[in-house]
């Protein structure tokens, strides 16, 4: 694994900004889901996933030899969802006991940031497509355009061939496109896919106090890209890509609204992601091979 001059110190500083953002994210759509009369065991679940995330990223952040593991498990956990009994068609569950987590939310950001800081392995594009075509087989829309999103920026910047880097996104965006396409009858849940919605209805500041921390929240990663180190930016923006499409997605569909929406699933993601990337400025393994 190819070293660089990566220090801890600044993944340090970038999990404390995003522990703020998210929590204060996460904080806000309580409030929003108590207001309308959601049960605290629903909205406080979200406190406790974000406590957990937590605790897994900065376990993550200190192990940059587990980043192969996201995009190893990403694939087999998509593939769970399918053994799973479908909801009205839609595959996108794994029940842990009392726990209903969407496989793709919760694994996906660290798995993007593992594909950027190991994008020199081929068969890491080989998990990539398999978790790309599992998401348009749930179906998941979403899920697909954050991964996908993440997809382009990592082809991007790869040393392959122009024409190989231009088939990979093109195929990515068909793989996308088909993700849309397929159909997906699941009603949104308003304290879930309309939270921004019923905050705006509750109090246009709340509302728009939530946008701006999402977008924040999401947006944290281009810290570490703009850190001035070159071995961290590719992991960065490919994790902000990610992060970036998965809130965006509300407002195309009905898709959950990550960190603010009732949902544990995706505060996780967005933790692990977190994690895997300050582990990428740790060990400096983007360009690992």
């Amino acid at each position: 694994m190819t070293r660089s001059h990566a220090t801890p110190a600044e993944g340090g500083r970038f999990l404390a900004g995003f522990a703020l953002l998210s929590l204060l994210a996460v904080a806000i759509g309580c409030a929003i889901a108590a207001a309308h009369g959601v049960g605290v065991g629903s909205w406080a679940r979200n406190l406790v996933a974000w406590g957990v995330g937590a605790a897994a990223a900065f376990g993550v952040a200190r192990r940059p030899a587990a980043l192969p593991a996201f995009l190893l498990a990403a694939p087999a956990a998509l593939a769970a969802t399918l053994l799973n009994a479908p909801v009205e068609g839609v595959h996108r569950w794994i029940d842990a006991g009392p726990l209903h987590i969407n496989a793709a939310a919760a694994l996906l950001p660290a798995a993007t940031v593992a594909l950027a800081a190991l994008r020199d392995r081929r068969w890491c594009w080989l998990a990539a497509a398999a978790v790309l075509g599992l998401l348009v087989m749930q179906p998941d829309a979403s899920q697909a355009t954050a991964f996908g999103a993440g997809m382009i920026v990592v082809l991007a910047s790869s040393r392959a061939p122009a024409a190989i880097r231009a088939g990979g996104a093109a195929a990515t965006m068909l793989a996308v496109a088909a993700a849309w396409l397929r159909p997906d009858p699941l009603a949104p849940v308003p304290e879930v896919e309309e939270i921004i919605g019923l905050a705006w209805g509750w109090s246009p500041l709340a509302a728009v106090a939530a946008v701006v921390l999402l977008a924040a929240t999401a947006l944290w990663p281009l810290r570490i890209a703009i850190a001035g180190h070159p071995g961290w930016k590719t992991a960065a923006l490919a994790l902000a890509a990610c992060c970036v499409a998965t809130a965006l997605a509300p407002v195309f569909g009905a898709f959950p609204v990550p960190l603010v929406g009732i949902g544990m699933s995706s505060i996780l993601g967005f933790w692990l992601g977190a994690g895997a990337l300050a582990a990428v400025t740790r060990s400096g393994a983007e360009r690992a091979s």
